[in-house]
């Protein structure tokens, strides 16, 4: 009698072992959402409201918003994978995939094939792109296709008296402005949204890029996968309405950005020269 009982208590240590061995990985109690705000505050916040508290009480799980004002933070928070989910422009969307692993889920709203411009105040004498030799130039902050990565590779070759950083596309624009910068990079659609609020300054694209693809929305590997399929599934659920609040396109593609990233590897060598006075873009 005891050595049965002896059996079937080892038979139940066993059978808690093996389920234990075999329990499936735990969910995240919290999901952090990462966007990059330039300084608009309260205003990025109240955009993606009613976003978190639908995906919060869809998926029952908390939900963040966690705001940066920059491409720079943003890249450290991805690299740390302290997001599990990111509304990512471009060049942020194709560094998180290429260093951080993470995958797209679905494309961000505006313009598919967007584009870089370098811009100049309209009566400026600069007339192509090799005149900028000698000049003071503003990009936009590391991370950015738009601001940083692609205008890099377009001034190939050139040797700019002072390359400074903007911390936003706006500040570019301000640069540019009160002449403190003769060339400034942004978006072409950043250029057409804020270039009015500079009346009466009046301003010209100097030189437009290559087509860029859209941003992204991303989740972090560190997501179970079972999670990742209910938010992917809740996100593609919403109402349209919150999805246009939250800028994001449900149930469509999400863009192509080998090319993208491997455009941003190209441009790697000439990065580390931007500090010198003057920047000889080349190698």
């Amino acid at each position: 009698m005891a050595s049965r009982r002896w059996f079937l208590l080892l038979g139940f240590w066993l059978l808690v072992g093996c389920s234990t061995s075999e329990a499936p990985e735990q969910q995240v109690s919290k999901l952090t959402i990462g966007v990059v705000a330039y300084g608009e505050g309260t205003q990025s916040v109240d955009r993606y409201h009613r976003f978190t508290d639908y995906l919060g009480d869809q998926s029952k799980t908390l939900v963040e918003l966690e705001p940066v004002y920059n491409e720079v933070k943003a890249i450290e928070q991805i690299h740390q994978k302290k997001w599990s989910l990111v509304f990512a422009p471009p060049g942020l969307a194709a560094i998180a995939i290429s260093t951080g692993q993470y995958l797209p889920l679905f494309p961000l709203q505006g313009v598919n094939n967007q584009s870089s411009v370098l811009v100049v105040l309209k009566n400026s004498p600069l007339q192509k792109l090799g005149e900028v030799s000698g000049k003071r130039i503003a990009l936009g902050q590391p991370g950015s296709a738009t601001g940083y990565y692609v205008p890099l590779y377009e001034l190939y070759g050139t040797a700019p008296a002072e390359i400074r950083i903007a911390p936003t596309p706006k500040t570019v624009l301000a640069w540019i402005a009160k002449q403190e910068v003769e060339v400034g990079a942004l978006s072409k659609d950043e250029f057409e949204h804020l270039h009015s609020e500079f009346a009466p300054v009046q301003f010209r694209i100097l030189h437009a890029s290559r087509r860029i693809p859209a941003g992204s929305v991303l989740i972090s590997p560190t997501v179970e996968r079972n999670q990742q399929r209910v938010i992917q599934q809740v996100m593609s659920s919403v109402l349209p309405a919150i999805a246009q609040e939250a800028g994001y396109v449900p149930n469509a593609p999400v863009p192509d950005y080998k090319d993208l990233i491997t455009f941003i590897q190209k441009v790697k060598p000439i990065e580390a020269r931007i500090r010198e006075k003057p920047a000889p873009l080349y190698q």
